[in-house]
């Protein structure tokens, strides 16, 4: 089917036409939204997901610091505190000092088989909680775009769902006026035979 044809029947429904219905016409301004939302609502929900994940990221790098911090026991494999594939991380309880001087304990994961009393970074936040390290600016503006490409995705697909739902029951109810109006038809030939 060449492009032409295709947009020229889906054109039919504003055009004068004595067997056009009311659901065709619905029809027509349901399709014509679906493709504005995507046209525009995709690329702009895509930006803002993008830049509001990219805030999100910047203000967690902003916030956090790493600080050295003293391992309190041995970081030994215990089997249920393992992180990763082979389990190489351990969740451990480490002291450290802030920039105050106020001493600060808390669990962080270290290298499973460090020892008590060595020194690990650990990441803090502005109440001295510890936290995840921050992403780098490269992983941060890759988490962005595929943010910004899946709040994209998500509008685009739900404008498309509710477009072919619409449809679906915008079919029902041609079906039923049709065979309404088949049965009318019926009817008079009944008549007219006998």
């Amino acid at each position: 089917m060449r492009p032409n044809s295709r947009v020229r029947r889906s054109l039919w429904r504003w055009r004068r036409n004595p067997l056009r219905r009311r659901e065709d016409v619905v029809e027509g301004w349901l399709l014509l939204t679906a493709w504005l939302v995507v046209a525009v609502g995709g690329p702009w929900a895509g930006a803002m997901g993008a830049q509001a994940t990219h805030d999100i990221l910047d203000r967690q790098r902003a916030e956090r610091q790493s600080v050295t911090a003293t391992l309190v026991s041995d970081a030994t494999d215990r089997g249920g505190d393992r992180t990763g594939p082979a389990g190489d991380r351990v969740l451990v309880t480490v002291r450290w000092t802030d920039s105050d001087g106020a001493r600060h304990t808390g669990r962080a994961r270290v290298d499973a088989g460090t020892k008590a009393g060595e020194r690990v970074v650990v990441w803090t936040d502005r109440q001295d909680r510890i936290k995840p390290r921050p992403l780098t600016p490269a992983q941060a503006e890759f988490q962005a775009v595929t943010m910004g490409a899946t709040a994209s995705l998500v509008l685009v697909g739900t404008a498309a769902g509710g477009y072919r739902m619409a449809r679906v029951v915008l079919d029902r109810r041609r079906r039923r006026a049709w065979d309404a109006e088949w049965q009318e038809v019926r009817s008079q030939w009944g008549r007219a035979g006998g």
